[in-house]
């Protein structure tokens, strides 16, 4: 038989989340962000469930080609533009929109020949200082983008760097505000963080296009502060194994490579069928949260890189083949949301979907 792991990719989750950052941005359209393969999810396994969305935003024109390939004719928006001047080619072909945010994008622009028009959102600088003109530029950089014919119309567009912080995108939304008074098109400013804490009751912010990415998977943008039942939001990704042997520990007993977890009274532990090799964070600590057959327990001594060592003991019913949830929707409703379990790693519910292993069978529920 297979290895008894598998991920699962939840459709309804995802147009479920999709419907909370719509009614957090009235009036606003809504780009679902699918970049680095639908954070994990894998763009064609989330299409249907983000099918309700008004655009599709991404990084690279390979993803571009596989959102057209599905028969999506809405916009499509690469977020960091062209890398090169034959980009824009792909671009006129595909329909795509695109980013603007250095001065060598302009001029690829103006040298390109087409017979129709783009849309590119020009981007500011408001304080992250990765990508975008700082202010004091970036009124130049429209005035050119305006006198050319290849350019159709120009959106305004930043990105929040604290936006999952109180107040903290009062600064930022103060220099896009000056940077762009007087200036026609359109906005687009939220991320997720900003979509679900400010978008409902500040128009500024909410603009009219609004681009939550890991909300709609699933992850609160904001956690620990709010977690992602605070917010509605349902996991779109299950990650699940089954236990492959158990052991009767005594005190004293060690677990795992290191010898790093030593039972302090008799214990049963169980051995799951994930490791790190699966994407399940190698750093994760004794103590890191897992369901056996639904309920809460954790994780016992190192991760290694195919197995696991959970504790039993409020499982006593466990036996070979229970089910095991790593993060996710579990049996009988339970759910572990990934964002715990990235929290005792030390990192973020982000990360840990982007790093699901090709090796894991994933499939559409």
């Amino acid at each position: 038989m297979p290895r008894p792991i598998e991920a699962l990719i939840h459709t309804e989750a995802l147009a479920h989340n999709l419907r909370v950052a719509r009614a957090h941005a009235p009036d606003a359209k809504v780009w679902a962000v699918v970049k680095a393969n639908a954070y994990g999810h894998g763009i064609e396994r989330a299409y249907a469930g983000l099918a309700g969305a008004d655009g599709f935003a991404l990084l690279d024109l390979a993803e571009a080609e596989r959102i057209r390939a599905l028969g999506w004719r809405a916009p499509v928006l690469l977020l960091e533009g062209c890398f090169e001047p034959r980009d824009l080619e792909l671009c006129s072909r595909l329909d795509l929109w695109h980013t603007v945010h250095h001065e060598a994008q302009i001029d690829w622009l103006a040298a390109h020949k087409t017979s129709r028009p783009m849309r590119v959102f020009l981007k500011l600088n408001s304080g992250m200082n990765r990508l975008g003109f700082r202010p004091a530029a970036f009124r130049a950089a429209w005035q050119r983008l305006s006198g050319l014919t290849q350019v159709d119309d120009i959106v305004l567009m930043t990105h929040f760097a604290s936006a999952d912080a109180d107040g903290g995108i009062a600064d930022a939304l103060a220099t896009f505000e000056r940077a762009t008074e007087g200036l026609p098109g359109d906005r687009s400013l939220a991320n997720s963080a900003a979509t679900l804490r400010a978008a409902a009751l500040d128009p500024a912010v909410r603009g009219d296009w609004v681009r939550p990415g890991i909300e709609v998977y699933g992850s609160s943008p904001d956690h620990p502060l709010h977690d992602a039942a605070h917010w509605g939001l349902q996991p779109a990704m299950t990650l699940r194994a089954q236990l492959i042997a158990l052991q009767d520990l005594q005190p004293g007993d060690a677990v795992g490579y290191g010898a790093a977890f030593r039972a302090e009274a008799s214990m049963r532990i169980g051995v799951v069928a994930c490791g790190y090799a699966d994407g399940y964070p190698r750093v994760a600590p004794t103590g890191t949260p897992v369901l056996v057959d639904g309920v809460r327990t954790r994780i016992v001594g190192r991760v290694s890189m195919d197995m696991i060592t959970v504790d039993l003991t409020p499982v006593p019913g466990a036996r070979l083949g229970s089910e095991v949830t790593l993060w996710g929707q579990g049996p009988g409703g339970s759910r572990l949301p990934i964002d715990e379990v990235a929290a005792s790693a030390g990192t973020l519910g982000y990360e840990l979907m982007c790093a699901l292993a090709p090796r894991v069978p994933t499939r559409v529920v």
